[in-house]
This record gives C-alpha cells, sequence and structure tokens, in this order.
C-alpha cells in the first residue's frame, strides 16, 4: 500500500511546491517591476489608462495566442513597461512598439537592455503614419495590452485603414470584448461590431481577472483575436457600408426606416422600399441585423442613392 501511494504522494508535493514556486516568482518579479518604476521615478497617469501585465505566464500567453514567430512583423500599441514588448521580441521577427508617454523611456531603457529586434516609437499611434509604417514591415500582427480609454479608436483605424494587416490579439475590458465579438440582437450587438464583422473574425480567446495588472483596475479584461479575412463581407462601397451601420445603430429605440429616413434624409415610403428590397420586415430595428444583411442593405443604398447620409 505504501509503495502504490507513494508516487501520488510524491505528485501532491510537487505539484504543490511548483505552485509555491510560481508564486514566489511572480512576487519577485512584482517587486523587480515596482522597483524599476521606483528607480526611474515613474508615476502613473491616469488619462493614459496605464496598468501594466506583471505576470510572465500571462504575457506568454498572449504572445502565443497571437501566433507571432520568427517570421513575423509585430505591432504592439501602447507598451507601457515593456513586459509584453520582452516576451512578443523573444517570438517574433520584430517588433515595432507605440507609446505615448515619454516618461518611460528610462524604464523601457531597463525592461528591454538587451533586446535587438524591439524599437519604441513615442508618439501617439493614431497619428503615426500607418501607411509608411506598412511599407516597412510588411504583412504584420499587432498585439498589445490596449490603454482602456482609447480602445475602440485604435481598432478601428485598423479596421478601417490597415491595408496589410494580419489578425490583431489585444487585451481590452471585458464588456468592450463582449462588444467586438457579440451576435445580433443581443444587448452587446453594436454599430462597433457590424464595422469589425466586415473584415474580421472576432473571438475571445482568455478572460483576464483584473489582479493580474499593477495597478489593480476596476475591472476585468479579455483577449480578443480578430483575424482579418480578405473580403469576408464583399460590399460594393465600404464608405456606404459604414454609413448604413451608423444609420442602422442612430437610435437604438427607433426602427430602421426611422433611422434611414433621418440619417439619408430619404422620403419615408423610399425608405420602405429600400427596406424591402432588402428583405428585412418593415418594422425592423437596426441591431437585429446580422452585418451581412447591413452589407445588403448597403449595397441597395448605394445603388439608389450612391451617397452618405445628410451633413448635420
Amino acid at each position: 500500500m505504501h509503495l502504490s501511494f507513494a508516487p501520488f504522494k510524491v505528485y501532491i508535493y510537487s505539484m504543490a511546491h511548483e505552485r509555491a514556486f510560481m508564486r514566489r516568482i511572480y512576487r519577485e518579479f512584482m517587486e523587480d517591476l515596482r522597483e524599476i518604476l521606483r528607480g526611474c521615478g515613474f508615476t502613473f497617469k491616469k488619462q493614459y489608462g496605464q496598468n501594466f501585465i506583471s505576470d510572465t505566464n500571462l504575457l506568454k500567453s498572449i504572445v502565443s495566442l497571437s501566433g507571432a514567430d520568427k517570421n513575423t512583423a509585430a505591432v504592439e500599441i501602447g507598451c507601457g513597461a515593456g513586459t509584453l514588448t520582452r516576451e512578443l521580441a523573444a517570438a517574433a521577427k520584430e517588433v515595432v512598439a507605440f507609446e505615448i508617454d515619454a516618461k518611460l523611456q528610462p524604464v523601457l531603457a531597463c525592461t528591454l537592455a538587451g533586446v535587438e529586434n524591439a524599437e519604441v516609437i513615442f508618439r501617439d499611434f493614431l497619428k503615426a503614419d500607418l501607411p509608411a509604417l506598412e511599407e516597412k514591415l510588411g504583412e504584420y500582427v499587432v498585439v498589445a495590452n490596449l490603454p482602456y480609454y482609447i480602445t475602440t479608436p485604435l481598432v478601428m483605424r485598423f479596421v478601417e485603414e490597415a491595408k496589410r494587416v494580419k489578425s490583431l490579439t489585444v487585451m481590452v475590458q471585458d464588456d468592450v470584448a463582449r462588444r467586438f465579438c457579440a451576435d445580433a440582437g443581443t444587448p452587446d450587438y453594436g454599430a462597433v461590431t457590424a464595422a469589425i464583422a466586415r473584415r474580421a473574425e472576432a473571438k475571445i480567446v482568455k478572460f483576464v481577472p483584473r489582479r493580474m495588472f499593477y495597478p489593480v483596475p476596476n475591472v476585468d479584461s479579455a483577449v480578443v483575436r480578430l483575424d482579418f479575412i480578405k473580403d469576408r463581407i464583399p460590399v460594393a462601397s465600404a464608405k456606404m457600408y459604414r454609413d448604413t451601420v451608423r444609420a442602422a445603430f442612430l437610435s437604438r429605440r427607433k426602427t430602421l426606416e426611422n433611422n434611414l429616413v433621418n440619417a439619408f434624409s430619404l422620403p419615408r415610403e423610399r425608405a420602405k422600399a429600400v427596406i424591402a428590397a432588402a428583405g428585412i420586415a418593415e418594422m425592423a430595428r437596426g441591431e437585429t441585423l446580422a452585418p451581412q444583411k447591413l452589407a445588403e442593405l448597403a449595397d441597395i443604398l448605394y445603388n439608389e442613392i450612391g451617397r452618405g447620409p445628410k451633413k448635420n
């Protein structure tokens, strides 16, 4: 009996020992990170939504989920203390990281010491020259712990402007992740969901509790992966699709008919005819329409009026 149970006892001991070891490594990593931040005189700026990832296993998991490898160029936005940057550089061919807070320069000089294939650009990514970046990198992936305050504009810049991006693997607030991936007719489904769906397939690949960040934020997070697929939902005009989506969600309490009348200055009978031509129920609301149906509606509107909504 003793011999039969001995391996099991050793296994239990080993697992407990491993957990204790990982907790010690985590504490040491956190202490090192805090010491580096203190030593560099860094103070967190609330306006930049700075919450750094402090768990090595989580960092490795995010990089793994992104699929970055030595044949892949990667872009990171909001590199913070450089913890994700370092792990990403170990996996990818090269990394171009953007950081808006120049006060992190001495921190990054320390945390990225010896990393030869990572370049940090201290600039607001929303003002960066995306075509020039794509010309430099060719095809690339985006991997980032996105600042919460500017998540949607950053993601939408890639959705609307990027030509050579393969995927986005990004940490965002839990509720934002659900909106990115929502099904039509659900409370989380909205204009951003439909906008993303035209070009990319979105899915939540990991949920992350708030305690995994430093400092600890007020909300939990999730990692979302967006895989860009050529002609995923083909449309006659990308601009008309965007305008149609905005019109459909102009007012969630109003019918699609009313929203089209208001957004495009259409006579009511003409709006009814467009809706009927798209095979949509007369009293339907925009939030019930799947992206494919919104694309069909956009193409009919493009053929009917060939222009965007009225100017305010």
